[in-house]
């Protein structure tokens, strides 16, 4: 797995509570959409797996993009703290891509995408590489948070429905009575019936499930309960969140 130096060159708020961070894109890195990279804070020994000076991130990124981007919910890790607190221009280390969480080559099959909350940022590279490549596949996203204010990347998304006729966006908002925003899509949680209704009229679609542990298990329970073989399902879980 490769090491690269490169420095912050941005940091934004994307959604309540959650960051996105922009780095240099290293001369020669290429990655697949889908995979990840550690991210090491200055200061730190490469060899350390401690979870305060090292975290695993997906890249938002698309390959084609000039820059790496990674996105995360800020919470009370001491890790996200020094993270935040990195004035721009820092250098840090990334080691990576590495992961498989990618795409099938068979473009014939469909891909049927299942998020919640900061689980959508593997997604961000394989849709918007989808989008500008143009592919043959069939994206279905099912993206469910409490509220449009905690959709990392909502705008973005329903852009690149726009700009992909083979992609279709299903948001769910699922505590809208807590929420200051409003919202006229659907308010239901991604339940069995939803799923049987998804996938029918579909060839032997192939799941990717990802975000927090608990959402992952749900999703996976969900499935099978929908009558989807455990084979054609995928999922990335993400912890400390």
């Amino acid at each position: 797995m490769a090491e690269y130096n490169v420095h912050l060159t941005a940091c934004r708020q994307i959604a309540k509570g959650t960051m996105a961070f922009h780095f240099e894109k290293p001369v020669g890195f290429s990655h697949k959409p889908g995979q990840a990279i550690d991210l090491i804070l200055p200061g730190h020994q490469t060899g350390t797996r401690s979870s305060d000076t090292r975290h695993t991130f997906s890249i938002v990124t698309a390959p084609e993009e000039d820059e790496l981007v990674v996105a995360t919910r800020i919470g009370e890790s001491v890790f996200k703290h020094a993270l935040c607190a990195l004035p721009i221009g820092t250098e840090v280390q990334i080691n990576g891509p590495f992961g498989s969480f990618t795409l099938p080559k068979n473009t014939e099959r469909t891909s049927v995408l299942i998020a919640g909350g900061i689980g959508i940022t593997p997604f961000m590279s394989i849709l918007r590489h989808a989008a500008q490549q143009q592919t043959l596949q069939q994206l279905i996203l099912l993206y469910s948070n409490h509220y449009p204010e905690d959709a990392a990347f909502l705008e973005e998304l329903q852009q690149l429905e726009r700009q992909n006729q083979r992609f279709q966006l299903m948001a769910t908002m699922t505590d809208m009575e807590h929420s200051t925003q409003s919202w006229d899509g659907a308010t239901q949680i991604i339940d069995s019936d939803w799923i049987k209704q998804v996938v029918t009229g579909l060839d032997n679609p192939a799941f990717y499930v990802s975000g927090p542990p608990a959402l992952v298990e749900a999703m996976r329970q969900t499935l099978t309960m929908s009558g989807i073989d455990e084979d054609n399902v995928r999922s990335e879980t993400f912890y400390g969140y």
